[in-house]
């Protein structure tokens, strides 16, 4: 590791534990809003609120829970929730959001535990992703009696869409590598309803030609029991391939195709999944799979090592069982709070399975806010298998999603464990909500939030490659570091776009375009 690489580390590593002056915030949805206090004892004026609650316009926030008090007015030492109303759901049941709050009705807090609470059930109810706005407003009653007032923005559930995306990994691989080929197009139509029956269920149907050809059905209910805390989910897929990559060379991914343009790979995947959520932030997963790709005999003449033994099928029951605690104030693009991920994966489980691998895979990330409108985000994420060599299609490293490091994007680097520690130091730029509803007549579209970011960026990782590939070595069995600036710009329903120019230990700059949370 060169002097460069260590000052850079510990240089991003120090950031992290900066003392800051702490700040409550509300400005922690896709737009800046505030939790107003109303004191009244009047039945009537309620009416006023509730209507009121649509009616107006999202206001920057005030620091501290002062903000919450009128002015001139001495916030209570302690507060009486007496009834919880919501009002903007209009197809998600009251339960789905009542789910996610620690405020319960009927109970008593001490003023900051109650203000910090605010906060909290504001951010989960909006990771849900059915709201484009949530606020919660205390109604004070006299100077200790409560009445909150969880006032909603309801997205459009029902997204039938045309696809036409990319085959590759991101769009530098495609732009650069594959010289901008849009016989590598994925198209088709997608269908989406993220909120089946106003319970949260998520349904997807596809239908997809072009690069790839695909029918993928997807369906999941977050809770089917009355106290809300067992789920399922169900997956099938079948996908076929004309042009695959076979190996990579020189750390970049090989495709091949052959002259009669004939299918190269069948593939068919069917999941079940259970899933556990005792508590806000944590949630376990069990899921069963069954996995079959049949593939053309040129492909084992072009790679004898495609699979793992003498034949054209690789079939395999797997089972998994992963660990997700989510503790972040927004999960599309998170400012402040804690990832963890872990998971581990038995491939092969009878003795008529055609292999028997095992993989752990974890990812942790820490988000900070350092003061006024600093943040950084840093993150580890890794991979490993435990033997030394695995089929092609489980091959995983550096590339592949989670685990890349900028200014690597073209790269595939694969190997049988993975390591990449990834940092951003972001200044915000810009955070506007536009009310378009007067040029909108769908009020799910109404508001048109728009958020920019400056990121400082430094990433490092290692790919360890048990076989030492001649082919492969330029990048495997070293230290990889890269760093840059960048743009990264949040949309509506949360899109986000990376525009970043990066460097790297072993080549030159180059711009890149991506979409998603880089951790």
């Amino acid at each position: 590791m060169g002097n460069t690489a260590i000052f850079l580390t510990i240089c991003f590593t120090f950031i992290v534990f900066i003392t800051y002056k702490k700040k409550i915030s509300v400005k922690v949805l896709s737009l800046p809003i505030n939790f107003p206090v109303i004191l009244t004892k009047k039945p009537l004026f309620y009416l006023f609120v509730f209507l009121a609650a649509f009616a107006s316009q999202p206001l920057q926030a005030q620091d501290g829970p002062e903000a919450l008090v009128p002015e001139q007015a001495d916030p209570p030492e302690r507060v009486t929730v007496n009834n919880i109303f919501v009002v903007g759901n209009e197809k998600t049941r009251r339960r789905i959001i009542l789910r996610e709050m620690d405020i319960q009705q009927g109970a008593v807090y001490d003023w900051e535990d109650f203000v910090d609470l605010l906060l909290a059930d504001q951010k989960k109810i909006y990771n849900l992703q059915l709201f484009t706005t949530v606020t919660l407003t205390p109604l004070f009653l006299d100077d200790s009696q409560v009445e909150l007032l969880v006032s909603l923005k309801e997205r459009w559930y029902i997204l039938p869409s045309i696809i036409f995306n990319l085959a590759d990994r991101n769009f530098s691989e495609w732009w650069i590598n594959q010289e901008r080929d849009f016989s590598r197009v994925n198209y088709g139509i997608k269908l989406d309803h993220n909120n089946v029956g106003g319970r949260n269920e998520k349904f997807r149907i596809i239908g997809q030609l072009g690069f790839t050809q695909a029918i993928d059905l997807n369906y999941s209910i977050p809770y089917f029991d009355k106290n809300q805390v067992h789920g399922l989910a169900a997956k099938f897929n079948y996908y076929t391939n004309k042009n695959i990559p076979i190996r990579s060379v020189d750390n970049k991914q090989f495709f091949y195709r052959n002259q009669n343009e004939e299918v190269l790979r069948k593939t068919l995947n069917a999941f079940l999944t259970y899933n556990f959520r005792g508590s806000f932030y944590n949630t376990h997963f069990l899921t069963l799979g069954l996995h079959n790709t049949r593939i053309h005999e040129d492909v084992l003449e072009q790679n004898p090592d495609y699979f793992t033994h003498d034949s054209q099928r690789l079939k395999y029951f797997q089972a998994s069982y992963r660990y997700r605690h989510d503790h972040r104030d927004n999960v599309a693009y998170a400012l402040q709070g804690t990832l963890l991920d872990m998971s581990i994966t038995q491939y092969g489980l009878f003795a008529g399975d055609d292999i028997s691998e095992t993989e752990f895979s974890i990812q942790a990330s820490k988000y900070t806010p350092l003061g006024g409108k600093f943040y950084f985000a840093t993150g580890v994420s890794g991979a490993a298998f435990f033997s030394p060599r695995q089929p092609y299609t489980l091959v995983r490293g550096i590339g592949y999603r989670p685990d890349f490091i900028r200014g690597y994007e073209v790269n595939v680097i694969e190997g049988q464990q993975t390591f990449v520690h990834k940092n951003s130091l972001r200044y915000e730029l810009l955070n506007v909500a536009f009310d378009i509803s007067d040029f909108m007549p769908i009020e799910e579209f109404s508001i048109f939030p728009f958020r920019l970011y400056l990121s400082a960026n430094f990433d490092q990782g290692y790919v360890r490659d048990a076989n030492r590939l001649p082919e492969n070595a330029r990048l495997t069995n070293r230290y990889l570091s890269g760093f840059g600036l960048g743009l990264d710009l949040i949309g509506i329903y949360d899109a986000v776009f990376r525009f970043e120019y990066s460097y790297t230990n072993t080549g030159p700059g180059n711009f890149f375009i991506n979409v998603r949370a880089p951790l």
